[in-house]
């Protein structure tokens, strides 16, 4: 069974949120709350936890996982960026958008889609915000969209009757709109737009 926080969305409660960071550094996997809905997470460098998400979500494999970081500084360490893809991450983020970049060495191949790229996202969310600090690192996550769905999962009573038996943690941080976030290709001069969701498209186009 897993453990249910009610963390405040606006001032998370340091405690709770502590509390959550040890449970991914113990080999946990946690439902949280983002900018575009609920999303699964563990730590980077935990393959067994990040094999229970795939097996949630029935993922194919050379799927593209996100690194989700509290700010901008995190992003060199795990992508290559142009100066261009830069300025126009930098002028759009926190938002609901992934950005698909060229990974980094420091990327676990696990990670890795066969072009060897990676998704990172500046949610905007303090929840999430609060765990990736108390964390110290990017949390590992994907959009918790069940098999066969195309939204994501925003009542976190209903996640909780899905999978309490297949997450550590799940954090209640409100009800929250189930679009996920836009995914933009940035591995080329121009970007692509790989899937509209709750971010604006305007700067993209």
């Amino acid at each position: 069974m897993s453990q249910f926080f009610y963390i405040h969305p606006d001032n998370p409660q340091p405690r709770l949120i502590n509390q959550a960071v040890e449970i991914i550094k113990n080999d946990g996997v946690i439902v949280y709350p983002t900018d575009s809905g609920y999303a699964l997470g563990c730590a980077i460098g935990n393959k067994s936890a990040m094999e229970r998400i795939v097996k949630i979500r029935k993922l194919p494999e050379n799927h593209n996982f996100t690194l989700v970081c509290s700010d901008l500084s995190e992003l060199s360490n795990y992508a290559m960026v142009s100066n261009q893809a830069y300025r126009l991450i930098k002028n759009n983020v926190p938002n609901p958008y992934t950005f698909i970049l060229p990974a980094t060495k420091d990327v676990p191949r696990r990670l890795l889609t066969k072009r060897k790229t990676i998704g990172i996202r500046v949610p905007q969310n303090e929840i999430a915000l609060a765990l990736i600090s108390a964390l110290g690192e990017p949390i590992l996550s994907c959009s918790l969209m069940l098999p066969d769905e195309e939204i994501t999962q925003s009542d976190p009573e209903a996640i909780r009757d899905l999978l309490e038996r297949q997450v550590d943690l799940i954090i209640h941080g409100g009800y929250l709109g189930a679009e996920p976030t836009t995914v933009i290709d940035l591995t080329d001069d121009s970007p692509v737009i790989i899937r509209e969701g709750s971010g604006d498209l305007t700067p993209f186009l």
